[in-house]
């Protein structure tokens, strides 16, 4: 099977979405770091029908990664990644170098910034900065890739709403839709990262989304006892040695208290070396 084509300058990508424009053609990006999996192939596979050329990027980001997180070990794929793009039929694998995207150095470049009252908790809290790399690099491919319509998944679902409300702030003309959490058969949500969990790390990781889900179906049935409830799931994890960063219940479109709308429950732990994150919408009635 033929791969797809790749560029890896802003020039290459250019002639490309310029001839695709021209002709009419609606345009789809999905943005990813590589290391695919079939969460991130799932992405692909949804988009595909809704627009008639499909951009993937892979560049791992170094602005949104911390001093002391794992950009240099985050594992570059690029080979087998294109493999798989061309089985899911992506036109195209914009995959830049960092002097491309940041040609005055990731530190020196002009950024964005979402407001805090999303970016400032979660994993904004844990992670400063992050949001603001996320923010920096999406306006930054919309405004390369040129997109109609663009895919995140809700896995990252705060990043996801940091994306949305950066596209409404900024006015990007950009469709932005998303894709369901894929999992493994236990029920960990697939990431790039799960690699680095050792074998026992493995057994026990299913744990958060265990939790999060009895966590949604307590409030679906005590939707007032939010707080203890997530006081008691953040306990449950710690006591299996999952270290929480958070579990909270949040307002699904606003990430605001919960209130009357629905909610989302999210959740991130350390295991090892390892951040896992997690998240489970809360279904009306369900606990009842």
């Amino acid at each position: 099977m033929d791969q797809p084509d790749t560029v890896n300058t802003r020039s290459d990508l250019a002639a490309r979405v310029v001839a695709w424009q021209r002709a009419g053609e609606r345009i789809g990006l999905v943005p990813t770091m590589g290391n695919l999996h079939e969460g991130h192939l799932s992405l692909v596979r949804a988009l595909r029908p809704q627009c008639d050329r499909l951009i993937t990027s892979i560049f791992v980001n170094p602005l949104q990664f911390g001093p002391d997180e794992d950009l240099e070990r985050y594992p570059r794929t690029l080979e087998a990644d294109r493999k798989q793009l061309a089985a899911a039929g992506v036109d195209l694998v914009f995959a830049p170098g960092v002097k491309e995207i940041y040609p005055r150095g990731d530190q020196a470049s002009t950024v964005v910034e979402v407001p805090t009252e999303l970016t400032g908790q979660l994993c904004g809290r844990d992670r400063p900065g992050h949001f603001t790399g996320v923010a920096t690099v999406v306006s930054k491919l919309f405004n390369l890739c040129r997109p109609d319509v663009a895919i995140f998944g809700e896995k990252d679902y705060q990043q996801l709403l940091v994306i949305r409300r950066l596209v409404e702030d900024l006015d990007f003309p950009v469709e932005v839709v998303s894709g369901p959490i894929v999992r493994e058969d236990d029920g960990l949500a697939m990431s790039s990262r799960n690699h680095y969990l050792d074998p026992g790390e493995r057994r026990r990781a299913p744990l958060l989304y265990r939790t999060l889900c009895e966590l949604a179906e307590g409030l679906a049935a005590q939707p007032d006892r939010a707080d203890a409830l997530a006081r008691q799931a953040e306990s449950r994890l710690s006591e299996a040695g999952l270290e929480p960063d958070y579990v909270a219940v949040r307002d699904a479109r606003t990430l605001g208290p919960p209130g009357a709308g629905p909610l989302r429950v999210l959740g991130a732990v350390r295991l090892g070396s390892t951040r896992l994150i997690d998240n489970v919408a809360v279904r009306p009635g369900a606990g009842t």
